[in-house]
């Protein structure tokens, strides 16, 4: 496993921060607003922001026209499937819970490096996905009968999830000649188009003026996780190994089940807190530096 540099550990840290309490206030918003539609709403705040970041580095926006099919296959596995599903499955459970689900997609990617691209993945990698999977199985644990009467809801999340987990793979492996910001604003771009017309098309008898709550919820997810989040991550993703970059990121589900707690007053039991520790083992097992020979 990579030694992170100062730069990857502060970005890891304000990604943490600002994806954790986001499970919480996600909830929020689609208890007070259509939910493709406040996606949507999210991303095309999130998109002018990247527009700027573009122009004021000088950055090209072209994208050379034998690239687009990556570009759109990118898109497709790291932000649509994920952006309509997940959202769609927020309703369905709680934020904590959904949360939990969402980020089974360090497990996914590393099955899915493994078995389809022949990573090799130290010991000490498997033992945190084996920690981070335990982990899930804990937080799940008094859920189960909830979980069964929501099928739906489970089943969307763990498909958003994984593919998600085949992005990530799929960002490192196909490489487009461009800036980082420049992919990540016409990934978003797709996804904010993709959303609109799915909006449109299922929920448009619903729209309505958002209310204070939902303008919050649309606020923060467009300023904070869409404009910096989503950047942050494809940056740590192109810059760490798949396994690296997924596992690192595991304290951000137990940020959205104590967040959700304490905002929403989800309960908390003793597979709450056991799970921290696991979560911790995955991320040290990521972050640990290796011994120099």
């Amino acid at each position: 496993m990579p030694a992170f540099s100062r730069r990857q550990l502060i970005v890891l840290v304000l990604l943490t921060l600002v994806w954790g309490f986001n499970w919480p206030v996600m909830k929020m918003g689609v208890a007070h607003f259509p939910p493709l539609t406040f996606r949507m709403a999210s991303l095309w705040l999130g998109l002018p922001i990247l527009a700027l970041l573009v122009r004021q580095q000088g950055l090209p926006l072209a994208i050379p026209r034998e690239h687009w099919g990556r570009v759109a296959l990118l898109a497709l596995t790291n932000m649509v499937l994920w952006h309509v599903l997940m959202i769609l499955a927020i309703p369905l459970l709680s934020s904590g819970r959904a949360a939990i689900l969402g980020y089974t997609m360090p497990i996914f990617s590393a099955v899915i490096g493994a078995l389809f691209f022949g990573d090799r993945l130290a010991r000490r990698g498997w033992a945190g996905v084996g920690a981070a999977l335990l982990g899930v199985v804990l937080l799940l644990w008094h859920e189960m009968g909830a979980l069964g009467s929501r099928p739906m809801g489970v089943t969307l999340m763990l498909v958003s999830a994984a593919s998600w987990a085949l992005g990530t793979q799929l960002l490192r492996r196909l490489p487009v000649p461009v800036p980082l910001i420049t992919l990540s604003f016409w990934m978003v771009a797709i996804t904010c188009a993709s959303l609109t017309v799915l909006a449109a098309l299922f929920e448009h008898e619903r729209w309505h003026m958002p209310d204070r709550q939902a303008w919050a919820a649309i606020l923060y997810n467009g300023l904070l996780v869409l404009g910096f989040a989503q950047t942050a991550w494809f940056f740590l993703v192109r810059t760490l190994p798949p396994v690296a970059s997924t596992l690192s990121v595991m304290m951000i589900p137990v940020l959205g089940v104590f967040s959700g707690a304490l905002w929403l007053g989800e309960v908390l039991r003793w597979q709450d807190w056991t799970a921290v520790a696991l979560m911790a083992v995955a991320i040290a097992s990521v972050l640990w530096p290796a011994n120099k020979k």
